[in-house]
């Protein structure tokens, strides 16, 4: 009795202590509010802000199977004899990279699922940036104040691209030493530096004896350490600068509707991280991918019948194989500008204009103002089919990257097939933005009328006179709001152009010019003024004025 009272005195005197101590902590770092208002934020709870979340987990699932890959992986170029237990290749030499990859996948217990389980991964990871990437653009979430966040996606892209392309590499197999010997010939294509920059890559002449040992460090170490705090950046951004929403009844540019972070949100989002490891286990289970024993290991002098890269780096490889043999030569120099053009350039560019993008838009459209709702993309003709016209690009390429095999399968002739990818990739995305954009004013037209006469109830009137009237209802309120709180800038004025000299007036004009291209192409809506006055206000973020919305 004497001792249970001493415990529940000293539990007295703990809790007091405890309650003490994190008030006189809270005094002076007041964290409770913060954690409270964090728990406590809200996240827009719509489907397509899921495609982040996808990336986010896949690279949790390539941090977990990866450590498991690297207790087993010898990034060595010494050659060595297999004697292990895959029987077609007992007694072949063999770089150590190699073997201990046949080795993990034969040898190993569960080595085979949790390698074709990293390979998945590392698919549905640049597939979800991708896509991600393309939920941000077609929305217009890229716009201020987010810049900075897009540009740590593309970052993010990018060094995603280089990892999958390094992890790809360090079995050295016939295939992946393929893509190793292009790498090669598009490092040695560029001016001046081109014999260098491959010469301390391979440790050599090609292939060396280097290159999967200084490979490996920046696949397991370099590139994962800056993807790893790209993601926290990125998260912590999300945070500072709220979620963008869609459209909708209660949410306006200037509140964040949706789940509390905890405990709804987290629920959500957990269940969604078992969903995509489950995913993940399955396919490494069921579907096989990367074989390596069946491409047999690296030989200069050999090269795999219908050898194709990952879908990542077959926009690549397209590129490669449409660009015509071109070389100048002069002052002792040979240029040559198919690995040029197609390895170094076009990623080049292609990662300038993702970068400069957000920039642009707000320059040629003069949009200056926060955007914190999302925009629908029939609403933007012309961002939408410039996004299309470039998936349409990537799509040539990355057919062009099996020119030979459509060729094989359809019993044509390479050249020609060739030739009609070379002419596609002009024409389609020309093709491509044309239909996108008539699609989105087609699109806007059909709302235009739906809000106008209402939606087709099926049903039909037959009056005295014998005519017949369809009967239609009402757009419910839920659905118009959606329609009608849009946001469409005025293109900008081409008179009164700046002061100055002939430049400054040049650019003025141009700036006019394709603020029209981007503003002019839209339907009005039957809007009253009151009505385009609350629509412009519920778009118009904390820091700007509201604005009309149609003519």
């Amino acid at each position: 009795m004497l001792g249970s009272k001493r415990k529940a005195r000293l539990k007295e005197k703990a809790r007091c202590a405890a309650v003490k101590g994190a008030e006189e902590l809270d005094a002076r770092v007041p964290l409770a509010e913060a954690v409270r208002s964090v728990l406590r934020k809200a996240f827009p709870d719509h489907w397509s802000f899921l495609l982040g979340e996808f990336a986010l987990y896949s690279f949790l699932v390539l941090l977990l199977t990866g450590v498991f890959l690297t207790l087993f992986f010898d990034p060595s170029m010494d050659v060595a004899s297999y004697e292990g237990s895959y029987g077609p290749l007992r007694g072949v030499l063999m770089s150590r990279a190699y073997l201990s990859t046949v080795q993990i996948s034969f040898d190993v217990r569960g080595g085979l699922l949790i390698r074709q389980i990293h390979h998945w991964a590392a698919l549905l990871f640049l597939s979800a940036i991708g896509v991600h990437m393309l939920r941000v653009f077609f929305t217009g979430a890229f716009r201020r104040p987010r810049e900075a966040n897009w540009t740590v996606g593309v970052t993010m892209f990018m060094l995603a691209l280089l990892e999958g392309f390094a992890g790809y590499s360090l079995p050295d197999d016939l295939l992946s030493g393929t893509g190793l010997r292009i790498a090669q010939g598009v490092m040695l294509s560029i001016p001046l530096v081109g014999t260098y920059a491959s010469m301390l890559a391979f440790g050599g002449e090609f292939p060396g004896d280097d290159i999967v040992s200084r490979l490996y460090p920046v696949h397991i170490l370099l590139v994962p350490g800056l993807l790893l705090g790209l993601i926290t950046l990125h998260l912590l951004l999300v945070f500072v600068l709220k979620h963008t929403q869609w459209p909708g009844p209660g949410r306006t540019g200037r509140n964040a509707v949706g789940l509390a972070l905890f405990p709804q949100y987290t629920a959500k989002s957990g269940g969604l991280f078992f969903m995509v490891f489950g995913l993940l286990a399955a396919l490494g289970a069921v579907a096989q991918i990367n074989p390596i024993w069946a491409y047999g290991p690296y030989r200069p002098d050999v090269v795999s019948t219908g050898s194709q890269p990952d879908w990542y780096i077959g926009f690549l490889e397209g590129a490669l194989r449409l660009m015509p043999a071109v070389e100048t030569r002069a002052w002792g120099h040979t240029l040559t500008w198919n690995p040029l053009v197609a390895g170094v350039l076009l990623p080049g560019l292609l990662f300038t204009i993702l970068y400069a993008y957000p920039f642009f838009e707000r320059w040629a459209t003069g949009e200056t103002g926060e955007r914190h709702l999302c925009d629908r993309p029939r609403d933007r003709p012309v961002r939408t089919g410039l996004g299309v016209a470039a998936l349409s690009c990537y799509a040539v390429l990355l057919a062009a990257g099996a020119q030979d095999i459509i060729a094989f399968i359809f019993d044509l002739p390479v050249s020609a097939v060739t030739w009609v990818l070379r002419a596609g990739f002009f024409a389609v995305p020309v093709a491509a933005f044309w239909l996108t954009r008539r699609v989105c004013l087609g699109l806007q037209a059909r709302e235009r009328e739906l809000l106008t006469e209402g939606d087709a109830s099926g049903l039909v009137h037959q009056s005295v006179d014998g005519g017949f009237h369809p009967e239609h209802r009402p757009v419910p309120p839920a659905e118009q709001y959606v329609m009608l709180v849009r946001d469409l800038p005025r293109p900008l004025e081409p008179a009164g152009g700046p002061a100055g000299g002939a430049l400054p007036r040049l650019l003025h004009r141009v700036r006019t010019a394709l603020s029209a291209w981007y503003h002019e192409d839209r339907v009005p809506y039957p809007l009253t003024a009151e009505q385009r006055r609350k629509a412009a206000a519920l778009t118009a973020g904390p820091d700007r004025q509201p604005s009309a919305q149609d003519d």
